[in-house]
């Protein structure tokens, strides 16, 4: 699938490419052509109205650019006078060709291809002018620019086409990820349903065997419903994790107490921390607001302090602090007492279903948790990162204040 979305993004960048090449090169040699015809005729005319200095060319200045030649005529037809100094003017076969070719034409300017020659015909009450240019150094140009043009042109498209290959490993390079990533999640998500559902089925077939009493029944179908339960708070956490990363949520964000969130959020984890004989001490600084979604900053908070309470050491202590971070930000930290988290581990501890050791997959974790966290922190246009120094694991989070 990637290598088709490269191909395709190519086909329509060169595509464009292609167009806009077509598209600039054709109104350069439009205009170049229109220019180069402009001044032959503005030459012709400025010749044509002084007629009778025909054979003194550089009397007219820069205004004379191609060889020419000019023909007067009486008001019968015939040849009066002849001059310009860049032909043979005796041949009066040609002469006359060019003549007939000249008047045989409705058009006052005009080109005989057989001579390559452009016209120009004045009338006047008393004679008639025609004036000849050859307009080969004018094909010459335009046929240079053709060339150069193709030239050019051919250069440019395989240039663009280079740029377009290495731009299309840049521009797919998060749907490659993305889609990386979701059959990871999927092959992760199996992985866990797997386990609970081979359990289920084993125990179901235990307790329709005859062999078995009572007791030992009873107990098969407790281990269903243990695994049943573990199977629904995994599917529980997905869905969350599902709403936590739909971008495109019309939730409106409102202006909360962030401080007393968070210390709300405390209340309920107070008895599981002085059961599990921890220590949990707080500080945080009144009057912190941010603009949020209350249920997911719970939700965020719940993470955090399951986090710590699973994760720290025998009468460990947690620490959770929320203070001012410069004008516009506020710095939610939650650390604990604990296994240090080394630095590649910070790095990709919130990735999905990541569980770094087997002791975090013996307290019942999905691996997540964090997960969940982290997109609702992006969600909330705030970043959140862990650091691991000298036995405590920090947990932070930033967010925007209001």
């Amino acid at each position: 699938m990637i290598k088709k979305l490269r191909i395709k993004f190519v086909m329509i960048n060169m595509s464009i490419v292609t167009i806009m090449l077509f598209i600039i090169f054709g109104l350069i040699f439009h205009f170049t052509r229109a220019n180069i015809e402009a001044e032959s005729i503005r030459m012709m005319q400025n010749i044509a109205s002084r007629p009778f200095q025909l054979e003194i060319p550089n009397e007219l200045g820069r205004n004379v650019r191609l060889p020419y030649f000019a023909v007067q005529l009486g008001m019968r037809g015939e040849l009066i006078a002849t001059g310009g100094g860049y032909y043979d003017l005796s041949d009066e076969n040609f002469l006359n060709d060019l003549i007939n070719a000249a008047f045989t034409s409705p058009k006052t300017f005009g080109v005989i291809e057989e001579y390559n020659l452009r016209y120009y015909r004045v009338d006047t009450p008393l004679n008639r002018c025609l004036v000849f240019v050859d307009i080969s150094s004018e094909r010459a140009t335009l046929d240079n620019l053709m060339k150069s043009s193709f030239l050019i042109g051919g250069i440019s498209f395989l240039m663009f086409l280079g740029i377009s290959i290495l731009l299309s490993k840049w521009a797919v390079k998060p749907v490659d990820l993305a889609w990386k990533e979701q059959r990871q999640f999927v092959a992760d998500a199996s992985h866990e349903l797997k386990t609970p559902l081979t359990v289920i089925m084993t125990n179901a077939e235990l307790a329709q065997s005859p062999e078995y009493d009572d007791e030992n029944k009873q107990r098969f179908i407790n281990s269903i419903l243990t695994m049943s339960r573990q199977m629904r708070g995994l599917i529980e956490q997905m869905l969350q994790l599902a709403r936590a990363d739909n971008s495109d949520s019309k939730e409106k964000l409102y202006i909360l107490d962030f401080s007393k969130l968070v210390y709300d959020a405390l209340l309920p984890f107070e008895p599981v921390f002085f059961e599990r004989g921890l220590k949990l001490s707080v500080q945080i600084d009144k009057n912190i607001k941010v603009a949020g979604e209350e249920d997911q900053l719970y939700q965020l908070m719940n993470v955090l302090l399951d986090n710590a309470q699973k994760y720290s050491k025998t009468a460990g202590a947690t620490w959770v602090t929320l203070r001012k971070q410069g004008k516009r930000r506020c710095l939610l930290v939650v650390a604990n007492e604990g296994e240090t988290i080394s630095p590649e581990e910070a790095k990709i501890i919130f990735k999905r279903f990541y569980r770094g050791d087997q002791v975090r997959s013996r307290t019942g974790s999905f691996g997540l948790g964090l997960s969940i966290a982290e997109s609702i922190v992006k969600r909330h246009r705030g970043k959140i990162w862990a650091e691991g120094r000298e036995g405590i694991n920090y947990f932070y989070v930033e967010l925007p204040c209001s």
